[in-house]
């Protein structure tokens, strides 16, 4: 009869999780001994956060750096993705404590207002990133096939819309996009092979510095490398795997650092590459489509070819976890579900994919110009959805243990001075 009774009063999963919110040693904090395949299912969230970083957008500003300022703005992506990995950990962090989704627990605690004003800020983000995406992927896609760039950004377009339509939609974006980030980085280390940029020069970019007419440029890198919309989707991938406080390290360790360190050498590696195909060859690397053709003089056109299917890549990549993300957090500020497959989201999906392909077929003249511009505009909003994660991150109500250290802060503190200062540069010179 006792042992009946102790059955009946078990803790339910309600119980269990808060009692390890509350950081009850004996639920969620003791480390879990892994076998490889068990550190290998911990891969995902931050990978589909790189994958999302890592768009058209990325790539266009990077032949700009490589191509107009030489090897001297490789350090904007240094600092970046050291900025990046500590948000994306607030995020992760947030994602494992909270009973709910972020948005809604900003509605709770800060007030529903605030989380309201969150959704509309990533939607807005994701509208920016649409476009470059847009552009991006018809770019890419021709390069590879031949073709005009406006029919197959149509093509990729209406196959990213046929991927979400599917029912588990974040499990489908997520195996697919640990895919094609692998399949990316392959492509990339190959171009720098080809292209053998000079080393010691790319590290002596590693110190900061400002060259005359790089401003918007800079600004533009931090938009799309320091995505603080990207960091703060990142919990809701950590709460559809249902992650634990006994997962923190592990997930850490092999998904945070690699998931947004790959984005940012990759990054890095197409200004080298811009750089130095540009010096050997003497070439115009302006563009995307200029950058692969002067490939052609090193390595023919496998060179060009395999350019252009990292830029594919980038581009399907990035419109899947962009549309998803937007779509998904919209519907969080709005009420309407924080899931990717609730009808909410998936009509908000729906928005801005055909937003990127309104904007792309209404500007061809300027396609990099138009993907350089609207990655700058997206650190207008950035500021707002960085502030509301380090706020988040330090309620020791919520956080526990968890909550951020004083190091953590500090450098939550230059991430927010960074993407402030962009802003503000950004503001005086288009007023200028």
């Amino acid at each position: 009869m006792r042992e009946k009774n102790k059955t009946i009063t078990s803790p339910g999963p309600r119980e269990e999780q808060m009692a390890t919110q509350q950081g009850n040693p004996a639920q969620g904090t003791t480390k879990k001994h892994r076998t490889f395949l068990g550190y290998l299912a911990l891969m995902g969230p931050a990978f589909v956060v790189g994958a999302w970083q890592f768009g058209p957008g990325n790539l266009t500003t990077a032949v700009q750096a490589g191509s107009r300022f030489d090897y001297s703005l490789v350090w904007v992506i240094a600092v970046s993705t050291l900025l990046m990995i500590f948000f994306t950990d607030m995020s992760v962090r947030l994602g494992i404590v909270t009973p709910t989704s972020l948005i809604t627990s900003i509605k709770e605690h800060l007030g529903k207002w605030v989380g309201v004003l969150a959704g509309f800020g990533v939607f807005g983000i994701t509208l920016m990133f649409s476009v470059g995406n847009a552009v991006g992927s018809g770019l890419g896609l021709s390069l590879v096939f031949g073709g005009s760039p406006v029919l197959w950004t149509v093509v990729c377009t209406a196959a990213v819309g046929f991927v979400l339509a599917f029912k588990n939609v974040y499990g489908i974006v997520e195996k697919a996009l640990l895919v094609i980030v692998v399949l990316m980085g392959l492509a990339f280390i190959a171009s720098t092979l080809v292209a053998q940029p000079d080393w010691y020069r790319s590290m002596a970019g590693m110190v900061p510095t400002l060259p005359p007419g790089s401003e918007i440029l800079i600004v533009a890198l931090v938009g799309t490398n320091f995505s603080i919309n990207a960091a703060f989707y990142t919990s809701y991938g950590i709460k559809e795997h249902r992650r634990t406080r006994a997962d923190y390290r592990d997930i850490t360790l092999v998904d945070t650092i690699p998931g947004i360190v790959a984005p940012g050498i990759m990054t890095a590696l197409v200004i080298m590459v811009a750089a130095a195909v540009l010096g050997k060859t003497g070439g115009e690397a302006g563009t995307i489509n200029a950058l692969a053709s002067v490939f052609a003089p090193l390595a023919g056109p496998i060179g060009a070819k395999l350019f252009a299917l990292g830029l594919s890549g980038a581009a399907f990549s990035s419109m899947i976890a962009n549309a998803t993300a937007g779509g998904t957090m919209f519907s969080d500020g709005l009420g309407r579900g924080a899931k990717a497959g609730s009808p909410t989201a998936r009509i908000i999906t729906g928005m801005i994919l055909a937003f990127g392909l309104i904007i792309t077929l209404s500007f061809q003249s300027s396609p990099v110009a138009l993907i350089v511009i609207a990655q700058s505009l997206t650190v207008l909003i950035a500021p707002v959805l960085g502030v509301l994660i380090v706020i988040m991150a330090n309620r020791a109500s919520i956080m526990g243990e968890l909550r951020n250290k004083w190091w953590q802060n500090l450098f939550a503190a230059i991430g927010l001075i960074a993407i402030i200062a962009s802003s503000i540069r950004l503001i005086t010179t288009l007023i200028g």
